[in-house]
């Protein structure tokens, strides 16, 4: 079992496979959506049910699916793709011109805006359901749960909890009157795989301690083992965002990583798109390609299956280190997503920089991240007085590891700074996507006993590690304007 440069290899079946395109858009019609009852087109969503309601009979719209998508991963084969997630074709019209089937009136709907017009001469609602090839039609749409109200309240309580370092400027500004609804696009990926691992791991079998006072040392024994693990994964709802912007989220002057951080979301209750659920609500058209998005994904899906064989290696509590890791793709499924935010937004101007902080609320899950922007001034002197009060304690302490006080101003300052930047947090998919490990193959072989080792954990344990935010910031093209994926900006300023 010998190492490698680039140990994890993808034996990928899908670059000589069928590609397959599900038209998920079937029986929408573009113009009026009236309602089934009495007719009237006043349709919005009513976020106690998630489903769409009239406003003139108040009768409510059974969920409808999208047909035609694998449900049995574990059957999935080839490349499967939903209409909605197809290729952006870059001379699509952004305008389109429905004529009212009410009054016959011509009406103009921009989509790269809106999906949705009213009749200027009768006041009928005219929506944009089928879909057209410039990223703003999604295959599936999750309806807003949470009200605004609510909303209002997690991000004041967010807030609250950060205002004694949040800058003062921030604290007389703060309000959540403005904070709006935003369906954000996302792609939704589902993976039919198998994975094969070969490495070594080891099991600890005894600790103790040599020496004493300042020269106590702990030790390990442990017994090392060859380990061998192969099985079917299936992937399910794999979610990764689709909007260029929003992929970078080390961006240096918007806190995008904290709308990443609120994720998963209840992928499996998606409906059917239809534009009236975005009423009352802002959307972001989708600008990236499943060919942009190929390597992310592939590269998580990876991390998802190391994570997924942890459950299989629990004995070895001192770690694994894999020296061989394939993941072989059987099958593939895209679906455009139109996913539900709360957000609030505040620029920060420090001289000729600014920084957007975000506060965003997962619309159905409440799970709620964000920046405030923090006074340094009052960070720095009071992150002072802690050093100086840690170099007392140090001198005044008899403890064996008192030189730790030496840094509890660092200590401090770094601990406040990402309570309230929150700059590390993110979508840990690797642990959240839902999978299914069968037809598992163990195989665990004796190879000796150590003795006397000086680190806690296994040197080049990797059974744990994570690679697709690093393939991200391999994207990230550090000019001034940050920007990411060039082959999509060079397209997108085509369009």
């Amino acid at each position: 079992m010998q190492g490698s440069n680039n140990p994890f290899q993808q034996n990928d079946s899908l670059k000589n496979g069928q590609t397959t395109v599900v038209q998920t858009d079937l029986g929408s019609k573009d113009g009026q959506n009236k309602c089934p009852s009495c007719g009237s087109t006043d349709i919005s969503t009513n976020v106690n049910t998630g489903k769409l309601r009239c406003n003139f009979c108040r009768y409510e719209f059974e969920f409808e699916k999208i047909s035609g998508m694998v449900e049995d991963i574990s059957q999935l084969q080839g490349q499967v793709i939903g209409s909605g997630a197809t290729d952006i074709v870059a001379d699509t019209k952004d305008v389109l011109t429905f004529k009212c089937s009410s009054c016959g009136a011509e009406v103009v709907i921009d989509t790269a805006s809106s999906t949705q017009a009213r009749c200027h001469w009768c006041r009928n609602t005219l929506s944009v359901n089928q879909q057209i090839p410039n990223g703003s039609i999604p295959d599936v749409v999750l309806p807003f749960h949470i009200k605004k109200d609510e909303a209002k309240q997690f991000i004041e309580n967010f807030v609250g909890k950060r205002k004694f370092f949040a800058h003062p400027k921030f604290k007389e500004e703060f309000t959540t009157q403005n904070i709006m609804g935003v369906y954000f696009p996302y792609m939704v990926v589902d993976v039919n795989s198998h994975a094969h691992f070969v490495g070594r791991g080891e099991h600890q079998t005894r600790s103790y301690i040599r020496g004493s006072g300042s020269d106590a040392k702990t030790y390990y024994d442990a017994d090392l083992y060859e380990v061998e693990r192969e099985f079917d994964l299936t992937i399910n709802g794999l979610t990764v965002e689709s909007s260029s912007d929003k992929l970078n989220t080390v961006s240096s002057n918007k806190t995008n990583n904290v709308i990443n951080a609120i994720m998963p979301f209840d992928i499996e209750n998606c409906v059917k798109y239809n534009s009236n659920f975005l009423k009352g609500y802002t959307s972001e058209r989708r600008d990236t390609n499943i060919e942009q998005l190929k390597g992310l994904v592939d590269t998580q899906s990876k991390d998802v299956a190391r994570h997924s064989c942890n459950e299989t290696i629990k004995q070895y509590d001192r770690g694994v280190l894999w020296s061989s890791e394939q993941l072989t793709v059987k099958g593939q499924q895209w679906k455009s997503a139109y996913l539900p935010v709360w957000l609030y937004s505040y620029q920060q101007v420090r001289g000729s920089n600014k920084i957007l902080h975000y506060v965003a609320v997962n619309a159905r899950t409440k799970e709620t991240m964000g920046s405030v922007p923090i006074y340094m001034p009052k960070l720095l002197l009071i992150s002072f007085f802690v050093e100086v009060l840690g170099i007392l304690v140090m001198f005044f302490v008899d403890f064996d590891y008192n030189w730790i006080f030496l840094f509890a101003g660092f200590l401090y300052f770094f601990f406040i700074y990402f309570r309230y930047r929150n700059s590390n947090a993110r979508h840990t998919y690797e642990k959240e996507t839902k999978t299914t490990i069968s037809n598992l193959r163990n195989v665990d072989k004796f190879v000796k006993h150590e003795n006397g080792l000086s680190n806690a954990r296994m040197k080049g344990a990797n059974n744990n590690a994570v690679q697709g935010q690093s393939f991200v910031n391999s994207l990230i093209d550090q000019s001034p304007a940050v920007k990411i994926f060039n082959d999509i900006h060079k397209k997108g300023s085509n369009q």
